[in-house]
């Protein structure tokens, strides 16, 4: 009687342990702001018109809030207004508050989940059959080649030797939503392929992965990355050398830095000598569009990148 009830307690402890562990993953934390984001995103700024990244932007997917990962506006509901910011004529259910602004005569628009300053929303415009135009700051969103249902996704961004090997092998994880292969780290903006391979604008090439957070979580990111490539290995991966191909974390928070730190902490506790760099976060920059689903795409396979248990 008594061993059946110690087991009865067990599963309890347990069953417990993961719902806190699956709700510690919902929790996520709010990703670090460039200068210029807050300004618009928390100081409530407006970036200068026609020159976002996103109004013009065309591709087939899903905008989110920069700050807290929000699913907020799908491409299909994207349209040209020629003014000047990206244009919506509807939103994802849920995703938007409205407030009036404090000039008295426009409507402030805001992420419903962590309050970012979006830009503005106006009705009677007739500029679609909807009649209403969001007028959003590109600084404010980022996006994500796929169709997201409401609520927060993570983002991670690693670098570990050519992209194409490290989307190859996240792209495969349960809870990734997209990998995204581009370059980050460097000091020219809008890099071509062309131009980071020199090994002089100091970008590495990396991917931005964007994951569920209810099926997976940064540290099962982190640990998979880590042992898809060779972490030990400086200025390089496999046969491709030079400083673009380097091994780096680019962290998003002070959580997923204190992940990385931990993690790479282990790696050493177990005699790897690990070279790879932990970094901030910076402005990333998607590649060439030959280069996404590279592998997939090329009915190929990783040539420098394998898995090997570490943890």
């Amino acid at each position: 009687m008594k061993t059946k009830k110690l087991s009865y307690l067990l599963l309890i402890i347990f069953l417990i342990s993961m719902g806190n562990s699956t709700s510690a993953q919902n929790k996520l934390p709010f990703n670090d702001l460039s200068r210029e984001e807050s300004v618009v995103i928390n100081n409530k700024g407006t970036e200068m018109p026609f020159t976002g990244k996103y109004v013009s932007f065309k591709e087939k997917g899903t905008y989110v809030c920069k700050k807290c990962g929000a699913a907020l506006y799908h491409s299909s509901d994207k349209f040209e207004s020629d003014c000047g910011w990206p244009s919506f004529d509807d939103e994802i259910k849920g995703a938007i508050k409205r407030y009036p602004d404090p000039d008295g005569s426009r409507t402030e628009i805001t992420c419903a989940a962590c309050g970012a300053h979006l830009g503005h929303v106006f009705e009677g415009e007739k500029l679609t059959s909807k009649n209403i135009r969001h007028c959003v700051n590109s600084v404010s969103l980022d996006f994500v080649p796929a169709s997201l249902d409401p609520g927060r996704y993570g983002t991670a961004i690693f670098a570990g030797g050519c992209f194409w090997g490290v989307e190859y092998f996240l792209q495969k994880q349960p809870g990734v939503i997209s990998v995204t292969s581009g370059y980050i780290g460097g000091h020219v903006k809008n890099p071509t392929y062309k131009q980071v391979c020199t090994g002089t604008t100091g970008h590495a090439e990396a991917v931005k992965v964007m994951y569920d957070p209810q099926k997976t979580s940064y540290e099962t990111l982190l640990r998979l990355f880590m042992e898809i490539h060779d972490p030990t290995q400086v200025g390089g991966q496999g046969p491709d050398l030079g400083d673009q191909y380097r091994s780096e974390i680019f962290y998003m928070n002070d959580e997923q830095k204190k992940i990385a730190e931990t993690n790479i902490a282990l790696l050493k506790s177990k005699g790897f000598r690990v070279a790879t760099l932990l970094t901030k976060a910076s402005e990333f920059y998607n590649a060439e569009a030959y280069h996404q689903d590279y592998y997939f795409n090329n009915g190929k396979v990783p040539y420098c990148h394998g898995y090997t248990k570490r943890f």
